[in-house]
């Protein structure tokens, strides 16, 4: 069966960020992954990206926002080095696909990590070769296999994503682990804000993951969940910018809105985002 086949579709929401067009989402036949369709064309695609707002592409700092944003990211780094560094690993090379500008492969490196790195943006690519780490444009020109590969909320971005998970599987060692973040659908403060949930983010999200949904999927590419962990601050993070696209722009409500889910999460797991750990079999 493919998993990644729209077979229904839910509701329609919009792209926030920078064109304010339509799309849909559609349900697979499991109807525990989400599908945005229309998916822009691969050279189109670059276009939705084109937005200061999009932050993971730049080292801002200038906002109260951007400031507290950098300051939960160095929080994180911490917290991110420790889950890998827990696992049950025979070497210390890791790749970071989606690297953004760095940050997190430069920390790895401060902590003696043999690293490599994917990011497509031409931009955060310089950001990072500012930091003396060098970043390869996409997977085809990374070489050699890896004890730990992780994507840090990149997974939902990737086209093609059967052909991509295929590479993915093929760099990494047998007994690697695979360390994935990505939004939660089944969350409450996706339910709440419904369409206007800003971990949609359509076209830029072209995957939407529940937990069963992921765990199925990877379960193709002969990948088993070992560990989650939760990230507690996505929830407030999406909570803002979800108040924001419904113009509301109540830091109070997204506050309460995100405690409540993180609440609701600690019986059911069910946080606005989850780190998965998968390992190669």
């Amino acid at each position: 069966m493919n998993l990644l086949e729209p077979q229904r579709k839910i509701f329609e929401t919009k792209d926030f960020t920078v064109s304010d067009e339509t799309f849909d989402l559609y349900a697979n036949a499991k109807e525990n992954i989400l599908i945005t369709q229309p998916q822009p064309a691969l050279d189109k695609l670059p276009n939705y990206y084109s937005s200061e707002d999009y932050i993971s592409h730049t080292d801002a700092s200038f906002s109260v926002f951007d400031k507290i944003y950098q300051m939960v990211k160095r929080h994180m780094l911490k917290k991110k080095a420790k889950w890998i560094e827990n696992l049950n690993l025979s070497g210390n090379r890791i790749l970071d696909i989606g690297a953004g500008t760095g940050s997190f492969l430069q920390f790895m490196f401060t902590r003696g990590w043999d690293i490599d790195g994917v990011e497509p943006n031409q931009k955060a690519r310089a950001l990072a070769n500012d930091k003396g780490i060098k970043l390869q444009k996409d997977l085809s020109a990374v070489k050699g296999q890896f004890d730990v590969i992780s994507l840090w909320h990149v997974l939902e971005h990737l086209p093609a994503l059967p052909e991509q998970l295929e590479q993915i599987k093929k760099l990494l060692h047998k007994n690697g682990k695979l360390v994935i973040a990505v939004p939660n659908y089944t969350s409450y403060d996706a339910q709440f804000y419904q369409s206007f949930w800003a971990a949609y983010d359509v076209p830029r999200h072209l995957w939407h993951f529940s937990p069963d949904g992921l765990i199925s999927l990877l379960k193709q590419f002969d990948l088993k969940l070992v560990k989650t962990h939760p990230l507690k601050f996505d929830a407030y993070y999406v909570s803002w910018l979800s108040e924001k696209n419904r113009t509301t722009k109540n830091p109070f409500k997204a506050f309460w809105v995100a405690t409540k889910s993180n609440y609701q999460a600690k019986r059911t797991n069910a946080y606005s985002s989850l780190v998965y750990i998968f390992e190669s079999i």
